[in-house]
């Protein structure tokens, strides 16, 4: 046995009889056939994991490597569930009712120049993001990259501020789903439809990560619908074609204070509520590891990212800001669940539309529970490969025969009965904090995923080495990787200006860690893992970068001659067809 299939294999439930090949060069074996109620509790018991023994005298980041790469969840997600999750799995209520906040605060103009800023950056992070996950589709993902091309401290400390992300989200977007019951029951105590949500949540997680693709398939589906379906009937309202007709055109760019209301710090404020709106738009890359296919299926998840910033996101916020006025009194002081706040609702009713807004409203709650759905996987294949890394407890680690990595979802799924807090007086100040501490955790993530490309080709080019061995890069390439690091570290230090002189109150200890508090969490973590392991050096050298443990396609040769046929055939085609081979 090669020393890659040693630092790879594993044998798995007994439901998998087939040798794969493809599942990093290693071999299930045949047991005997269960049915019914056994087959069930086989399903939970442990996947047995290969462990060949590593030399204690490793290095922690050729550890962090194989440990990763060894991985025992299924590979169950379709191409269909990853072009799905890319094109409608991060819209949410950033979009549907953030967007109205932003709009009030920034203007018509000032709302859309914040999410275009955004979404450049969005696009090169998901791009680099994508030549990474489909040469190193290993349990963990982004996660772990940080750990490999950056330095192990950060690493860590980046691990587990995503995970703290997601572990947070979940109770919040629960009571989010809840509240928005209220459009139609407002009397009702919102708890009494926690407990349906949550066990609904838990239901889709028990599945497996094919119940998950599944859930978001169609939560993702009926988003997309929804968005298309508004940007048809806003073009209509706009040219006059509502019930109560008259030509709007750009009048609402007139008003006065129009279109920049706040000036440069209200841009400034709509950046953070923009990278909420793309929250989760990493989660394709964090779910390579769990295809049947990344090399097939991943680059064309990455490319429609492209589609969904132009068409969901600049297109929609264009049409807000032509039907409905900045200064309109609903945008403001509303709940962030609350659906007659969201500016979709209110170009509706403007419009004189009766019925819709009710639609719209279950769009939002689907949103709501798309994004709880997805804050169980993020956060448990999170927590996962942090245990598979030995930077987390041991038993976090634990992946039962069915591919689940079972401890991890049931810690994520014990912070979600803080969901019940919607019962107490104290949910908004409880839940405030909670989100502060999340508030700029994207940021990073997409930062250090940029920096990770760039160390990538880096060692890449020090070893005498270059793409013409990737069956994927980063369209944008090292420019793209930059400009997101760039803008991240712009968007930080001008959140920072935010939470010291907040816009339209005076500067206090409370507003600064409110907006700020990421910050120090992530520094706690550097600081602590640099303590606790004495490793005091910066950064990995790029010598010492190991840029080929984890990869499914172990003969290089083979894979440039691949690429080589692929890129020829490309050229070969008419010019319409290479236009949409590189979009789409």
């Amino acid at each position: 046995m090669t020393d890659i299939e040693k630092n790879t294999a594993f044998t798995t439930s007994s439901d998998d009889v087939a040798t794969d090949k493809a599942n990093n060069g290693t071999t299930q074996t045949e047991q005997p056939s269960l049915t019914g109620w056994a087959k069930f509790k086989d399903g939970f018991k442990r996947a047995h994991v290969e462990d060949y023994g590593l030399d204690p005298n490793m290095p922690e980041v050729e550890k962090i490597a194989i440990l990763t790469a060894r991985s025992a969840l299924h590979r169950k997600l379709k191409n269909r569930h990853l072009q799905m999750i890319a094109i409608g799995g991060a819209i949410g209520t950033g979009l549907f009712i953030g967007s109205g906040s932003a709009l009030s605060t920034a203007g018509p103009a000032g709302l859309l120049l914040g999410y275009i800023l955004i979404g450049t950056m969005i696009y090169c992070t998901v791009q680099s993001l994508g030549e990474l996950a489909v040469t190193f589709p290993i349990a963990g993902a982004f996660i772990t990259y940080n750990s490999r091309f950056i330095d192990p401290s950060w690493g860590f400390a980046m691990a587990w501020n995503y995970a703290l992300q997601w572990l947070v989200i979940l109770p919040l977007e629960l009571v989010a789903a809840s509240l928005t019951i209220k459009y139609w029951d407002p009397n009702t105590n919102s708890a009494a439809y926690v407990s349906g949500f949550f066990f609904f949540i838990i239901s889709i997680n028990f599945f497996g990560v094919r119940g998950y693709g599944e859930a978001e398939f169609i939560f993702s589906a009926t988003k997309v619908i929804a968005i298309c379906g508004f940007i048809i009937l806003g073009i209509v309202l706009i040219v006059g074609g509502g019930p109560q007709g008259g030509y709007i055109g750009d009048r609402n760019w007139y008003i006065e204070g129009a279109p920049f209301p706040n000036g440069a710090k209200g841009v400034v404020t709509v950046f953070v509520g923009a990278a909420f709106a793309f929250i989760g738009t990493e989660l394709c890359g964090l779910a390579a590891a769990e295809s049947d296919n990344p090399r097939r299926a991943l680059p064309k998840a990455c490319k429609q990212v492209f589609w969904r910033i132009t068409l969901f996101y600049v297109i929609c916020l264009t049409l807000v800001g032509l039907l409905v006025p900045y200064d309109n009194p609903r945008l403001l002081g509303a709940s962030s669940v609350d659906a007659t706040a969201s500016p979709f609702v209110i170009a509706i009713q403007n419009g004189g539309i009766s019925g819709l807004p009710s639609v719209m409203n279950v769009v939002i709650m689907i949103s709501v529970l798309s994004v709880g759905n997805s804050s169980v996987f993020g956060s448990s294949r999170t927590l996962a490969a942090l245990a598979a890394a030995k930077q987390a407890p041991a038993f976090l680690g634990y992946v039962d025969r069915k591919g689940r990595p079972l401890m991890a979802i049931l810690v994520q799924l014990s912070m979600g009965f803080l969901c019940y807090l919607a019962a107490t007086p104290k949910q908004d100040e409880v839940f405030g904090w909670m989100l502060s501490i999340s508030g700029l955790s994207s940021i990073f993530s997409w930062a250090s995923i940029n920096f990770c490309l760039i160390r990538f080709r880096r060692a890449m080019k020090a070893k005498g080495r270059d793409t013409s061995e990737l069956t994927f890069a980063s369209q944008p390439g090292l420019v793209g990787a930059w400009w997101g690091v760039l803008l991240n570290v712009v968007v930080v230090c001008l959140q920072f200006w935010i939470a010291v002189f907040p816009l339209n109150s005076q500067p206090s200890a409370k507003v600064f860690f409110s907006n700020f508090l990421t910050v120090p969490v992530v520094l706690l973590f550097y600081f602590g893992h640099k303590i606790y392991t004495r490793n005091w050096s910066l950064y990995i050298r790029t010598k010492d970068i190991d840029i080929d443990t984890g990869r499914r396609e172990a003969d290089l040769e083979v894979v440039k001659q691949e690429v080589a046929e692929e890129k020829e055939y490309l050229r070969s085609l008419p010019f319409y067809k290479r236009v949409y081979n590189f979009w789409c």
